[in-house]
């Protein structure tokens, strides 16, 4: 209240206890309020989201395409509760038909409303040790808007046509009407593939499926590499916590082959909807991922020089040799350490309205479309293609959509930022 003087200390005022030092939680706590995380919902942001969670009605199931009696799945990890994607795969000749389904948010988060301008202040979802600062209220990201399995849920789909070279040959992007057959976990999924029985036993009725899934992020795997895309598999870090909160162990969360099936079929999906709404010429916020600068690749290429390895720079930088770079260390001593330095060589990708494509993934087109209950821009461009898929965007909306979207994409870039340093801090 006053930084005080020459003779007089600098004052202030309480207004909240966050907790005692040695309380398990205080010190996350005091990380998320000094990164500005909001850890309340406004009343009137809860009330609207309990008024708008409603069961899906027959006038919701109006005008959309009926997918309910196609074989899908979940695939999560065990402790997720906002399961916004689900997958389908059949085979049709010698090409797989994949369906990738996405709750649609945008139903029950119209424009403009308490719980959108929350949404957008938001910006994302942030994953702590501890505890999840979701984007949505728990009313609609674990209830309506949550894929649950037996219960009808609304979404948007993308569902491609993908030949044996991984390639999408054909796809439509459609409102939809679903209903998950089961909620499977990753640890679940990879036991299958490593032929567990008790885990074929317990999911006979999916193995076909989980195959297909299996073969067909091979071959979209495989595709993504000749391109160039980087993929660093750097181990992720798990926190366990006992009933007080208090961490009991620390372990790698590491990628098995159910995690690569599922990232493998949302970074196609996601393409190809960049690409569709490229070429239509709208106003869309893409995910951007810009070449590194020469300056910071000639540094690293410096420094990996003592230990043998180099990196081609002629011009520009190309992801292809960032690949290989990484496939020689792979196995190595130094494998840790030249990755991260890797990655830290690179720039960090961002939210914009320019395609100027996806550096890391090797992608001309790139966006994000797979998780509208903890990104806002997803939650963004499914207006969009609702939109244009009802009625086609006249020049009042893409007037309306050219004025907001660059905020949005400077904003969200920003939260993401904010979420990923408290994130790092804990």
């Amino acid at each position: 209240t006053s930084y005080g003087g020459e003779r007089t200390k600098p004052e202030g005022k309480v207004v909240e206890i966050l907790g005692h030092v040695n309380d398990p939680g205080t010190d996350i706590l005091s990380i998320v309020k000094d990164s500005g995380l909001p850890t309340e919902f406004p009343e009137r942001v809860l009330n609207q989201a309990v008024r708008v969670g409603k069961p899906v009605s027959e006038a919701d199931r109006a005008g959309r395409m009926d997918l309910r009696d196609w074989q899908m799945v979940t695939i999560d990890g065990e402790d997720a509760k906002d399961l916004d994607d689900a997958v389908s795969v059949v085979k049709d000749g010698e090409n797989y038909r994949l369906g990738v389904h996405i709750a649609d948010v945008t139903n029950y988060v119209q424009e403009y409303s308490a719980l959108d301008r929350e949404a957008l202040n938001r910006g994302t979802s942030v994953y702590l040790a501890d505890r999840v600062i979701p984007m949505l209220p728990h009313t609609l990201s674990n209830g309506i808007c949550s894929l649950n399995a037996g219960e009808d849920r609304l979404a948007l789909s993308c569902i491609m046509t993908v030949d044996p070279s991984g390639e999408v040959t054909d796809h439509i992007i459609a409102e939809t009407v679903i209903r998950v057959d089961k909620r499977m976990s990753y640890t679940g999924v990879a036991k299958m593939l490593e032929g567990d029985a008790d885990a074929l036993a317990e999911n006979e009725a999916f193995i076909p499926m989980i195959r297909l899934m299996h073969e067909l992020s091979g071959l979209i795997r495989e595709r993504r590499g000749k391109r160039g895309s980087i993929d660093f598999d750097l181990p992720e870090t798990k926190i366990d916590l006992d009933e007080n909160g208090r961490p009991v162990d620390i372990r790698p969360y590491d990628r098995n082959p159910a995690t690569k099936i599922i990232e493998d079929f949302m970074l196609l999906a996601n393409e190809t909807v960049a690409e569709e709404y490229f070429w239509r010429e709208v106003p869309f916020l893409y995910r951007t991922h810009e070449a590194p600068e020469e300056e910071k690749i000639r540094q690293l290429s410096l420094f990996i020089n003592n230990f043998g390895y180099h990196i081609h720079v002629r011009n520009e930088v190309r992801p292809m040799e960032i690949q290989k770079l990484l496939a020689k260390v792979e196995d190595t001593p130094q494998e840790a350490l030249i990755s991260r330095l890797t990655l830290r060589s690179l720039k960090q990708a961002r939210y914009s309205i320019q395609c100027t494509g996806h550096f890391g993934l090797a992608a001309n087109y790139y966006t994000h479309f797979t998780s509208p209950i903890r990104r806002y821009p997803d939650l963004q461009i499914h207006r969009i293609i609702k939109e244009s898929l009802k009625s086609g965007l006249g020049e009042r909306r893409i007037e309306h959509y050219r004025k907001i979207l660059p905020e949005v994409a400077a904003r969200c870039s920003m939260k993401e930022r904010a979420a990923e340093e408290a994130e790092g801090e804990v």
